[in-house]
């Protein structure tokens, strides 16, 4: 039968949580913990007693340390004060989890997740009176008709991971390959601000120089088009039709980020102060891995300033040990086979990536073993991850999967990180790869990285092997400063690591890991003592961009909520506010951004003349801040504005190559010869290759040639004296996988020598030397020597270029062979050039993306 008795409306108070969390009124289960860790106690303990009052505050509380308990004994002390209080978490699996705590841990709790039609109503209705408190999910506060209460209390847990759960809910993302029909009804909507080539280009069949690239978008710039963008994404069906209406109110201050692969449709910063769930709780705590300086919470919530209390020092436990190791390095350089090798040990993996959830199983396909299962996101949703976790074997691949996973102890010994976590959705691509904003990014990256990497070591005794696979992270940890700006140990596991797999022979790296994984006295005596060593000489430090922008991010949050509302002037003196503060050499990408959006809001707003001019003067700074910003030149000028001066390089390159279609010119030559030039430089025979390269120059209106003599580079362009650029193809093995400091010291010469054949005392400025491997990064201690203008750049960056050109070309000899006027020919060439690409500015922001030298 069931217990019956008497029923208390009335629930104990306490002082503070940790009083409660001690008394009886807990009916904790056997299987609760002892008893809470001193730095949770710590946590409680100071919020009770300073931040009770606080309207934003976030709480740090490192991986692996414990966050969930602290948060809900926070909750269930304000609930038991009277209000809702509401407890969310970034997946439905992760808010499953934190379910099961509550049951153990005797706070009184209800799951509202999934489908509001599929919920409980007793539940609900005990979340609504505060009898319980509620566990959710982001995306059941962040939609278009939210049915969670508005609550007193609303703890965020992850917080670090806002961005990816709540921008990304601000916004249309349409994939192509999920829904072609949307993306192209979208497109078509997009014509407007594109040219004829852009939009064929994205319409037809995929090519090397358009299925990557992304380029941005303010509708907001032509007013007929932006309501036929709005219209075209109100007929769409579900769920495109739903996010759209999270943003519809103040469409007009949205951006779009478009590439062949997709469409995103948001702004830059969610407009949060619009929901009622988030803006009117009386409170909302951020529970974070971490509490960077750089304004990463701001931007990501909307909210002007939250208030941070970090973990006092030295009171939380280590959570576990990691032992890094980088296949990419490894003598001989079959990275994949040691990769397969490792995970054979156990045949238990996790695999990490930021691409597509198809793509991310395949990566756990490549690695698992015969008849070693393979998982991934549906397995996951159908199975749970305790499915996985009791498992004897199995790789799970999943995307964009960095937080809410624990698999303590023998649950998954073995992850392996899939590439640079920098492009989690087209406006991150955009920033990272086409702005060259990474600074704006840097915080979010490490944090994923460190997450990722901590999913397996979720307490203090806990260890795992972490498998850095890919060029791009691989050099990601080749550079000091991303080190640097680690905690101490993590520095110290990062480091261990890579001295223990830099041309060390497949064999050996595998002992040392087998090693590590039985963890007794061989590990210990060998591998502990020198982590300790490393550890020893580690030091924190913060990048030079996070100060600026950490002062920055409130001003923008404001500039955002006033855009949204289409205060269009007051916007642009807000964002202008915030350009001051991000003054670092470091941020000027993301500068260029934001004086941008600045003069695009001013001449919005403008009222008269003077206003219209200010807004046309800020896009000009935003020129100039964005360095290499050639996606400026893609953008639809501002009304009345004149057409963007070309720089000189790309003047000389459209001279030059008007001059040549006005030539006696053989187009059959022309096209053998753009065939010849593909095939050349998709092959790696070295004077073939060569001989590639400066053709590919001479295509792109520099005079191009191979220079003589020994050690000089593998080709020189050369437009005028306004920019010169040598490349250099590094295509053979070495050892350890890394660029040995003799090729840094030989670029360091190339353009000293090229100025010394034209009797010049120097080169033009900022004239690069390019570095051209597929493979290959750079070691820490020898990328210092490198001059500032040397790059290290992809082969596959080369062959998209040259499809471009060929695309290029193409069209000139079909179209602009003695056919038009001189000044027509010029004014087609160079929106030819542009629209793919190849604008000799552009063609060298391309190739410039990774500088070999640190802290530049």
């Amino acid at each position: 039968m069931a217990f019956v008795g008497k029923s208390k409306k009335a629930v104990q108070q306490f002082d503070t949580p940790e009083e409660m969390y001690l008394s009886p009124t807990m009916p904790r289960t056997n299987k609760a913990v002892p008893g809470l860790w001193v730095h949770q106690g710590d946590v409680i303990r100071t919020y009770a007693e300073q931040h009770t009052q606080t309207p934003d505050l976030a709480l740090e509380l490192p991986t692996g340390t414990g966050k969930t308990l602290p948060g809900l004994l926070i909750g269930e002390w304000v609930r038991r004060s009277g209000g809702p209080v509401l407890y969310a978490t970034p997946t439905t699996q992760l808010a499953k989890q934190v379910a099961k705590t509550a049951r153990r841990e005797g706070v009184p709790a209800a799951l509202l997740v999934g489908k509001h039609d599929g919920w409980d109503p007793t539940d609900e209705l005990a979340v609504d009176t505060g009898e319980v408190v509620g566990i959710t999910t982001y995306s059941s506060i962040f939609n278009s008709r939210p049915y969670v209460p508005v609550p007193r209390l609303l703890i965020f847990d992850d917080a670090h991971a806002g961005e990816q759960f709540v921008g990304h809910q601000h916004g249309v993302d349409i994939r192509r390959s999920q829904d072609e029909a949307a993306y192209l009804t979208v497109l078509k909507a997009l014509k407007p601000f594109l040219s004829g080539i852009q939009y064929q280009r994205l319409e037809g069949e995929p090519d090397p120089g358009s299925h990557h690239a992304v380029r941005l978008i303010v509708p907001a710039v032509d007013s007929s088009s932006i309501a036929a963008l709005d219209g075209a994404l109100a007929r769409l069906g579900s769920p495109h039709k739903y996010d759209h209406a999270m943003i519809r109110a103040g469409f007009e201050s949205t951006l779009v980020y478009l590439s062949y692969s997709g469409i995103q449709i948001r702004p830059m910063v969610p407009p949060t102060s619009e929901n009622k769930i988030f803006s009117q709780a009386a409170q909302r705590i951020y529970l974070s891995a971490t509490l960077g300086s750089g304004g990463e919470l701001e931007r990501a919530f909307g909210r002007a300033s939250i208030v941070r209390m970090p973990l006092k020092s030295k009171t939380a436990p280590r959570s576990g040990r990691r032992m890094f190791v980088f296949p990419d390095l490894v003598a001989g350089g079959d990275g994949l086979t040691l990769t397969k090798r490792m995970v054979a040990l156990t045949n238990k993996a996790l695999v990490l990536s930021q691409d597509t959830v198809e793509r991310a199983k395949e990566a756990a396909a490549e690695l698992a073993g015969h008849d070693v299962p393979v998982l991934g996101k549906d397995e996951l949703e159908k199975q749970g991850l305790q499915s996985f976790a009791k498992a004897t074997s199995g790789v799970l691949g999943l995307a964009n999967r960095y937080d809410g996973m624990d698999l303590p102890d023998d649950a998954c010994r073995i992850v392996v990180l899939d590439g640079k976590p920098d492009a989690v959705g087209l406006q991150e691509k955009f920033l990272s790869e086409r702005a060259e904003a990474n600074s704006a990014l840097s915080e979010r990256i490490r944090t994923r990285i460190v997450q990722g990497a901590g999913r397996s070591t979720r307490g203090p005794n806990d260890f795992a092997v972490v498998v850095v696979r890919g060029a791009d992270l691989t050099k990601y940890f080749a550079r000091p400063e991303n080190i640097s700006a680690l905690e101490p140990e993590l520095q110290a596991e990062v480091l261990f690591g890579w001295e223990n797999s830099r041309g060390v022979q497949a064999d050996d790296i595998l002992e040392n890991v087998a090693i590590f994984l039985d963890h007794d006295d061989r590990w210990r005596i060998g591998g502990e003592e020198m982590v300790a060593e490393f550890l020893a000489d580690a030091k924190k430090i913060e990048s030079v961009a996070a100060g600026p922008l950490g002062k920055s991010a409130p001003l923008e949050v404001e500039a955002w909520q006033r855009a949204y509302a289409r205060d269009w002037t007051a916007a642009s003196e807000k964002m202008q506010e915030a350009v001051a503060q991000v003054g670092a050499e470091a941020t000027r990408g993301y500068r260029g951004v934001l004086l941008y959006l600045a003069g695009v809001w001013m001449h919005l707003g403008a009222q008269d003349e003077a206003q219209r001019a200010k807004a046309r003067e800020l896009v000009r700074e935003a020129g100039l801040a964005a360095d290499r910003g050639t996606w400026l030149r893609e953008m639809m000028p501002l009304p009345g504005a004149p057409e963007a001066e070309l720089a000189p390089m790309d003047v000389i390159a459209v001279n030059t190559i008007v001059a040549r279609l006005r030539g006696k010119l053989k187009t059959n030559a022309v096209r053998a010869a753009l065939v010849e030039m593909q095939a050349a430089l998709a092959q790696d025979e070295a004077d073939r290759y060569e001989r590639g390269l400066t053709s590919l120059g001479s295509f792109l209106g520099a005079a191009a040639e191979k220079p003589k003599g020994q050690a000089r580079a593998d080709s020189a362009w050369e437009w005028g004296n306004a920019m010169w650029m040598t490349l250099e193809a590094k295509s053979e093995e070495h050892a350890d996988g890394l660029l040995p400091v003799k090729d840094i010291r030989q670029a360091n010469t190339q353009m000293d020598q090229l100025a010394a054949d034209r009797d010049m005392d120097s080169p033009p400025a900022s004239s690069p030397v390019v570095l051209l491997s597929e493979k290959l990064t750079v070691d820490p201690q020898h990328a210092p020597v490198a001059n500032r203008n040397v790059y290290l750049s992809s082969l596959a960056v080369v062959v998209a270029i040259a499809a471009d050109v060929a695309a290029a070309w193409t069209d000139f000899l079909s179209s602009a062979t003695g056919k038009l006027s001189e000044a027509a020919q010029v004014k087609h060439v160079r929106m030819v050039l542009t629209a793919n690409g190849c604008l000799p500015s552009q063609v060298i922001d391309r190739l410039t993306q990774h500088r070999v030298r640190p802290g530049d």
